[in-house]
């Protein structure tokens, strides 16, 4: 039995998203180690002694895919790790990892970070081709595009089972901190006039209070803000997501619910381009309310090769 380290993003997150990203990733990884031990590091607080003297004890680390990475790393640090502990830690691996919004380019001080944090010896997994241009473009050759592991699952089988036409009720999430008042309320409108009844999922806090201030004008159930929630409610509610919570739409695909994620940032919109999963700009009432009567089957695309290459070379090491 060997120890990993898991840099784990759902640790002292306010995010909900993170709880279904590191779902998926622990239970790819339990697959694939299933006689190793997991040591959970939080990416959300710098490390501390206890951190450090851990992930040394650890014959390799995985780093838990969200939007981690960044142009400006000294500025906009959404992993929280310093300079000396590069030097400090063995080179963790990317599994799933995003970039932070489209940006410009990286500057010389992170991509010496990035090249010395991360490590050279195993391929990277980054879950969009934007992300692994970003890392090419700064000499990290050693990564391919895998999607997010929270869609590996997301086989034609399995979205075979997914209903094709529009189901009676809808549950819809929105994000407080990219905001567009106007075009938000809009198309919370047209959800609101094509379904009998809304359920919303608060992913973050900050999301419910947005809401409650377009004064829609309707009563809209609130679930709890609880993954455990979201979950009771895709289980056992006729209801098609459509939301800008990107994560809250693969959660309900994994449920087998049809799901629209309303593009909000580069992160659905790259998904989108590479896999085939159903998004639609924020402003495109015809879109959505084409998605909401349309009747095509889901049809996700994943790059099943790069999974299982980068999956195949821990096997016998």
């Amino acid at each position: 039995m060997e120890k990993i380290a898991l840099f784990d993003t759902s640790i002292d997150s306010d995010n909900l998203g993170d709880l279904i990203i590191m779902d998926a990733v622990i239970k790819h990884l339990r697959e694939m180690f299933p006689q190793d031990s997991f040591i959970n590091i939080p990416t959300h607080n710098f490390l501390n002694k206890k951190n450090r003297d851990e992930i040394r004890e650890c014959k390799r680390g995985f780093v838990g895919g969200t939007n981690l990475l960044c142009a400006n790393w000294m500025l906009f640090p959404q992993w929280k790790i310093n300079l000396l502990d590069t030097f400090l830690i063995p080179s963790p691996i990317l599994m799933g990892v995003g970039w932070q919004y489209y940006q410009r380019s990286t500057d010389f001080l992170t991509a010496i970070f990035l090249r010395q944090l991360l490590s050279k010896n195993y391929i990277h997994s980054v879950r969009d081709s934007y992300t692994e241009k970003r890392l090419k473009s700064i000499g990290i050759n050693n990564v391919i595009n895998t999607a997010c592991p929270t869609m590996w699952e997301l086989t034609p089988k399995h979205c075979e089972k997914i209903p094709a036409g529009k189901a009676k009720n809808a549950i819809t999430t929105i994000t407080f901190y990219r905001k567009d008042f106007e075009a938000d309320k809009k198309w919370m409108k047209t959800i609101i006039d094509n379904y009998e009844k809304i359920y919303f999922w608060g992913q973050m806090d900050g999301d419910e209070q947005y809401l409650k201030s377009m004064d829609l004008g309707k009563d809209i159930e609130i679930l709890e803000p609880s993954l455990m929630a979201y979950d009771n409610a895709l289980s056992n509610i006729d209801a098609d997501f459509i939301g800008t919570r990107l994560h809250g739409g693969i959660r309900a695909i994994q449920h087998k619910k049809r799901a629209l994620v309303i593009e909000i940032d580069n992160r659905a919109a790259e998904i989108a381009k590479d896999t085939g999963l159903p998004t639609v700009k924020r402003d495109d009432i015809n879109g959505i309310t084409g998605w909401i009567y349309g009747n095509a089957p889901l049809k996700i695309v994943l790059p099943e090769e790069n999974i299982a290459s980068w999956k195949a070379q821990f096997k016998d090491t």
